[in-house]
C-alpha cells in the first residue's frame, strides 16, 4: 500500500492519473459493465448519475425512505422531488410492490415527469432486481442502482447471475473506508455499459468541460483523486476474500442466535455467498435497552437509520406523515448493527451473542 501511495507522490499526476483509469477499468470488469467513472465519494456518484438524466426541478425519482441520507438528498438536491415507497419487512430492501402501487397512482402528468427508480442494495444485499427492471420498463423510467453498501453483491435472475450495479442503466458505489472496498479517504465510482451515459458522467465530474474550458453545461468537481485509486487498486484483488470473510462471521451469528425469539436474524432474500454483509443488521424488542447494555459490555454497535426519509424536518415539505411507512418506520425503531468484519474472532463473536442471550434471558 505505501509503495503505491509513495509512486502517486513522485509522479506528482494527483488529478485523474493513470491508477484512476485503471481502477475504473478493473471495478467496470468486476461488476460486469463496460465503463467505470471514478468520482470523489459515493454520493457524487449519485448526484452525477442523476444529472446525467437531466434531471430537472419538479421531476420525479422513486425511492426507498429508508437508507443513507444522500439517496434522497441528491433528489432533492437538483430540484426533484423524492417519491417513497415502502421496504420488505425481511430484507430492508425497497419493496417492488409497494413501488408498484405508488407509480400506479400517479396522474398522468406526474408519469411523464417520473425519471429514474433509485433502490438501495441495502447492508450488502441486492434488491429484487427482475421486479424492478420491469416497473422501470413499465413507466419508463431509468434504473439507477445505489450500490454504495454492496459491491460485489450479486443477484440471481431467471436465466443469469449478476453483480449488483450491472443491470440498471448505472451502479454507484461508494469507496468510503467502512465500505467492503473502502478507500482512505473518500472516493466513489458510476458503472455502466451505456457509452453515450458513461461520456456524459465523464463530462459532468469536470465541471462539464468537453474540451477544457469549453462548457456546453454546468458538471461539478467529482473527480477521484489518484491517491485513492492507487489504494484500492491494493486493495481490490482481496474483495472477495474479505467478503467470504464476512459472510462466515455472518453464518457464525446466525447460529448463535437461533431459537432467541426477540432477535430477528437478517434475512437471505436469495444464496449467502450473494449477500456481503457490509452491515450484520438484526431487529429486535427493546433494541436501545440492548444497544446501551451492548455498550456497557464494551461492544460498539450502530443504528442504520434512526429517522427514515419521510419523517426528517427536511422532507416535511413533501407532505408524508407518520404512518405512511409502516415498515420502514418500524425498521428504524427495531434495527441494529453488530460488529461484522473480516478479522472478526470467533471469541470475540462468542462474546457479543452472549451479551444479547443474556439481555433476552438466554
Amino acid at each position: 500500500m505505501l509503495k503505491a501511495l509513495t509512486d502517486v507522490v513522485d509522479s506528482t499526476r494527483y488529478i485523474l492519473g493513470p491508477q484512476v483509469a485503471e481502477l475504473e477499468q478493473q471495478v467496470a470488469d468486476y461488476c460486469g459493465a463496460r465503463y467505470g467513472i471514478g468520482v470523489a465519494s459515493g454520493t457524487d456518484a449519485l448526484l452525477v448519475s442523476l444529472m446525467a438524466l437531466d434531471l430537472k426541478p419538479g421531476d420525479l425519482v422513486l425511492t426507498t425512505p429508508y437508507s443513507f441520507f444522500a439517496t434522497a438528498g441528491v433528489v432533492s438536491r437538483l430540484g426533484a422531488r423524492p417519491l417513497f415507497a415502502d421496504i420488505e419487512r425481511d430484507t430492508y430492501n425497497l419493496d417492488p410492490a409497494s413501488a408498484r402501487k405508488v407509480l400506479e397512482s400517479l396522474s398522468p402528468d406526474e408519469r411523464r415527469r417520473l425519471k429514474a427508480i433509485l433502490p438501495v442494495h441495502l447492508y450488502g444485499q441486492s434488491v429484487d432486481l427482475t421486479a424492478l427492471v420491469d416497473l422501470a420498463r413499465e413507466f419508463d423510467a431509468a434504473l439507477i442502482e445505489d450500490g454504495a453498501q454492496a459491491i460485489g453483491a450479486r443477484y440471481e435472475s431467471s436465466d443469469r447471475t449478476v453483480r449488483v450495479g450491472s443491470v440498471g442503466l448505472a451502479g454507484c458505489f461508494s469507496f468510503f473506508p467502512s465500505k467492503n472496498l473502502g478507500g482512505i479517504g473518500d472516493g466513489g465510482m458510476v458503472v455502466t455499459s451505456d457509452e453515450t451515459f458513461a461520456e456524459q458522467v465523464r463530462i459532468l465530474r469536470v465541471h462539464g468541460a468537453r474540451p477544457q474550458y469549453y462548457h456546453s453545461f454546468v458538471g461539478g468537481n467529482f473527480r477521484l483523486d489518484t491517491l485513492q485509486a492507487a489504494a484500492l487498486l491494493v486493495k481490490l484483488p482481496h474483495l472477495e476474500t474479505w467478503h467470504a470473510g464476512r459472510q462466515a462471521r455472518a453464518a457464525y451469528y446466525d447460529e448463535g442466535f437461533a431459537g432467541v425469539a426477540d432477535v430477528i436474524r437478517p434475512a437471505v432474500a436469495q444464496r449467502q455467498e450473494y449477500h456481503i454483509y457490509n452491515q450484520y443488521v438484526i431487529s429486535v424488542s427493546r433494541r436501545d435497552d440492548l444497544q446501551v447494555h451492548l455498550k456497557n459490555c464494551g461492544i460498539a454497535t450502530a443504528i442504520y437509520y434512526p429517522v427514515p426519509f419521510h419523517l426528517q424536518p427536511c422532507f416535511q415539505y413533501l407532505g408524508y406523515g407518520e404512518g405512511d411507512f409502516p415498515v420502514s418506520e418500524w425498521a428504524a425503531r427495531t434495527t441494529l448493527a453488530l460488529p461484522i468484519y473480516p478479522e472478526l474472532t470467533t471469541d470475540q463473536q462468542d462474546y457479543i451473542i452472549d451479551a444479547v442471550r443474556q439481555f433476552y434471558g438466554h
